[in-house]
Order: C-alpha cells, then sequence, then structure tokens
C-alpha cells in the first residue's frame, strides 16, 4: 500500500510539474516567435511531445519510487526537486523569456541530473535504472533541438 501511495505521489508532483511548466510557456509553441525559428531539420511534430512526455514522467515516477522506498536520502530528494525546478524552468526562459542560450545550460544540467540519477544508483535499483532511458534520450534529442536554434537564429 505505501508503494501505491508514494507511486500517485510522484506522478502527482511530475504531472503537476509538466503542468506548470506548460502554463509558463504561454502557448509557446504556438506563438509566432516560435513558428519563425529555424528549427532542426530532425524536429519531432507537435503530438511527440505530450506522447514523449507522458511516457516519461510515468516511467520516472515509477523509477523515483523504487528509488525513494530504498533511499530516502537528501541527496535523492534534492536531485529530485532539482529536476523539477529545472524542468520547469526551461520551458519558462525557452518558450516565455525566448533566452535560447540559458534554456540550452539548463537543459544540459537537466540532461546531467537525469544521467546522474541513471549511472549514480545504478547499484541500489539495477534494471529499474532502464527506465530512465526514455527520460535520457529525450533529453539528448530536445538538447540537440535547443542547440540548433541556438545557433542557427
Amino acid at each position: 500500500m505505501k508503494y501505491a501511495v508514494t507511486l500517485i505521489i510522484f506522478l502527482l508532483i511530475n504531472f503537476g510539474a509538466l503542468g506548470v511548466g506548460s502554463w509558463l510557456m504561454k502557448n509557446g509553441p504556438q506563438t509566432q516567435w516560435y513558428l519563425d525559428l529555424n528549427k532542426a531539420p530532425w524536429s519531432p511534430p507537435g503530438w511527440v511531445f505530450g506522447v514523449a512526455w507522458t511516457t516519461i514522467m510515468i516511467c520516472f515516477s515509477i523509477y523515483m519510487t523504487k528509488l525513494y522506498t530504498i533511499d530516502k536520502s537528501a541527496l535523492v530528494i534534492g536531485l529530485f526537486v532539482l529536476q523539477v525546478v529545472l524542468n520547469v524552468s526551461w520551458n519558462f526562459v525557452f518558450f516565455n523569456q525566448h533566452h535560447v542560450g540559458l534554456a540550452l545550460i539548463i537543459i544540459m544540467l537537466l540532461t546531467l541530473v537525469m544521467l546522474f540519477f541513471l549511472i549514480g544508483y545504478y547499484s541500489q535499483i539495477k534494471l529499474m535504472s532502464l527506465l530512465l532511458l526514455p527520460y535520457v534520450l529525450w533529453l539528448i534529442i530536445a538538447t540537440s533541438l535547443n542547440y540548433y536554434v541556438y545557433v542557427n537564429n
């Protein structure tokens, strides 16, 4: 029962953060600023983002539930909070404020945090760490998209 409650809490926090991030974008992907950007040729269609982030947050919530049940350290909690802050702030900085360079730094830091989760806690949760692969792979793609916009606009 406690595992289920912890999972629900992580799902609520993660999807809540996605909601806040979306709200802070102020319709960013539909704005003229974004539509006029020189975007990477490998940019996925808009619907992919919703599917990707839904999958990512379900997997990440399961991962965090498992990790948190065996390691309630300040480092685990701090990294999780940092991940939430970086994830939400990227939306605001990129779509709302149009600071593409700062957004690139934020997404690179977010990628490093997720790589730390993947590698740093592998010994504790073994194969459950594979649940982070969608997140890490998506961040690598998103970083490349952000970098392309930074260099080409």
